[in-house]
């Protein structure tokens, strides 16, 4: 509707939202997969190290934990970034989509909550390899609710980013 004031610069803000989103959603089907292939057994430690390394870049700690810490700790400061530096920018800009960030700020705690789950049940997974159950239903409650949070968030924000900037 507004595209006379769609600067170029302004559009890309839109495309590094889902740019990054992107980048999280490929970095989660790789953590489902490593937590599949080690709870099937078909992942022994050296594969694991080799895949794990790939995945991680630069960490020293080559196992499936400090993968997830590393995820988890990537995924916690986007949301910071957003509830600190972009909401507050969006809010004061347009006062419509109060409610739209009231909602995406309830979803960002949300998924930190499951985010410490994901953490508590891998080290109950070290300590007892028997147990994945806790683990697998941590990491699928992950996906339903990153995967419908990103799309969501998507579909309110990027028009706007579009229009404002970040």
């Amino acid at each position: 509707a507004h595209s006379g004031s769609h600067t170029p610069r302004h559009q890309s803000d839109g495309r590094h939202l889902v740019e990054v989103h992107d980048h999280l959603r490929a970095e989660l089907a790789q953590l489902r997969d490593l937590v599949d292939r080690v709870a099937a057994g078909t992942l022994d430690a050296g594969s694991a190290r080799s895949k794990i390394s790939t995945l991680t870049m630069r960490q020293n700690n080559w196992t499936l934990g400090a993968y997830c810490e590393s995820y988890c700790r990537l995924l916690t400061l986007h949301h910071s970034a957003e509830d600190t530096a972009l909401f507050p920018r969006l809010r004061h800009a347009e006062p419509g989509l109060v409610p739209v960030l009231d909602r995406l700020e309830e979803e960002h705690h949300a998924i930190h909550k499951i985010i410490e789950r994901i953490d508590r049940a891998l080290v109950a997974f070290v300590a007892e390899p028997g147990g994945l159950g806790d683990l697998r239903a941590a990491v699928d409650l992950l996906t339903d609710s990153l995967m419908s949070h990103l799309s969501y968030e998507e579909r309110e924000l990027v028009e706007p980013l579009s229009r404002h900037g970040l």
